[in-house]
């Protein structure tokens, strides 16, 4: 793969909010430390993310010490959400899965109900390791995950977003173009790579940590909103479903868990081990 690198890393502590940029991150069996480990769920309990609420791409949050966030969003005073105490525990549904969750506090709840426009609750995922286990069509046994869609990490290559982007100009939409990373919400960012090079990944290595291939991301409306304006278009969805199709998904990205403990760091050299 000649000089890939790790050209960025993310993380979103509340699942569907805006992330942050960090230089350097742990990675945790089940994700980045600080990542998606708080959601939001709605009053039937389950998960309320952008496809619902496109709105939420205005909202940011930030991981503090300790585990708790600070939110931000226009026209509501920033709010420091401590990780609550694992008690009073409620049953919450992702993607399907049920999920121990423990709420946070009732202040979180209205700011967030605030943004939103409706009633909301913010919750915390107090212990990974056990809470909520990766798809089992895909996983090891005792593989799990946060709050994030199905695996505990994202990552996507410069190269392969300028060459869809260069589908999107050639396309129905042209003007939609181009996009910006962030349309897909990848942990890991890497560059160096030729276009859609991932697409034969089975084993990495960033820096000192190496990760399992588990399969293509599909992706879903989410990606077309955009995150600064949480406005609704048609790419790149329309696009990837002319060049990117695999298995009736969309897909761009590959979903990653980790196989070793560490730290990761812009810059590092990326590998493919198999």
């Amino acid at each position: 793969m000649g000089n890939a690198e790790l050209l960025s890393i993310h993380v979103h502590p509340v699942k569907a909010l805006r992330g942050q940029a960090l230089r350097e991150a742990v990675v945790e069996p089940w994700g980045l430390a600080g990542d998606r480990r708080w959601a939001l769920i709605d009053d039937g309990g389950k998960v309320v993310t952008q496809r619902q609420r496109p709105r939420l791409a205005l909202a940011a949050a930030e991981h503090l010490p300790g585990g708790g966030v600070r939110l931000s969003a226009p026209g509501l005073e920033p709010l420091t959400v401590p990780t609550p105490e694992p008690a009073g525990m409620l049953s919450m549904e992702i993607f399907g899965d049920k999920v121990e969750a423990v709420p946070a506090c009732a202040d979180a709840h209205r700011w967030c109900s605030a943004h939103v426009g409706a009633d909301v609750r913010l919750v915390h995922m107090d212990d990974p390791a056990i809470r909520r286990p990766v798809d089992p069509d895909y996983a090891r046994p005792g593989e799990t995950v946060s709050f994030a869609d199905g695996f505990p990490l994202l990552v996507a290559a410069t190269a392969s977003l300028d060459a869809l982007n260069s589908l999107i100009a050639q396309g129905e939409h042209p003007n939609e173009g181009p996009l910006p990373m962030n349309r897909f919400r990848p942990n890991l960012v890497v560059a160096g790579t030729e276009a859609w090079a991932e697409d034969g990944w089975s084993r990495l290595r960033v820096g000192e940590v190496e990760f399992r291939v588990a399969k293509p991301c599909g992706r879903c409306v989410v990606t077309t909103t955009d995150q600064d304006t949480a406005g609704r278009g048609r790419e790149p969805l329309a696009t990837l479903g002319r060049h990117r199709r695999l298995g009736g998904r969309l897909v761009f990205g590959q979903n990653l868990v980790p196989l070793s403990a560490g730290t990761v760091r812009v810059g590092d050299p990326v590998r493919v081990v198999a």
